[in-house]
């Protein structure tokens, strides 16, 4: 992982989750989504290098986990870990400042 650019909590979370597609993807874990396909999916249209290097990142920072489910055909999976499931009130907050403040935006993800 990169240095730090500040000690400020907010700008070192940043530094991890602040750009347009990492919080997506701990989104789709937390509706359920496991496998690369599944990601894939997701309506944004993320391209499969960046999606990569997203999942990439989330395991090194210890918020998702790589590993293998029995029907995958030996395909891995990743999942959030304990650290990343603490995520999950932020993408709620997020998603009810858009339903209240972005017309036309609708909420995927149960309160």
């Amino acid at each position: 992982m990169k240095p730090r650019r500040s000690v400020c909590p907010v700008a070192c979370t940043l530094d991890i989750l602040g750009d347009k597609w990492t919080l997506l993807v701990v989104r789709d874990m937390l509706l359920g989504n496991t496998m690369f396909k599944e990601f894939m999916a997701s309506p944004e249209g993320i391209a499969t290098n960046i999606l990569s290097d997203r999942l990439q990142r989330l395991v090194e920072c210890g918020i998702a986990e790589r590993f293998t489910p029995e029907d995958s055909n030996g395909k891995d999976a990743y999942r959030l870990t304990p650290k990343g499931k603490d995520l999950r009130p932020v993408i709620l907050a997020m998603l009810k400042w858009g339903e209240k403040h972005v017309e036309g935006s609708e909420a995927r993800l149960k309160k």
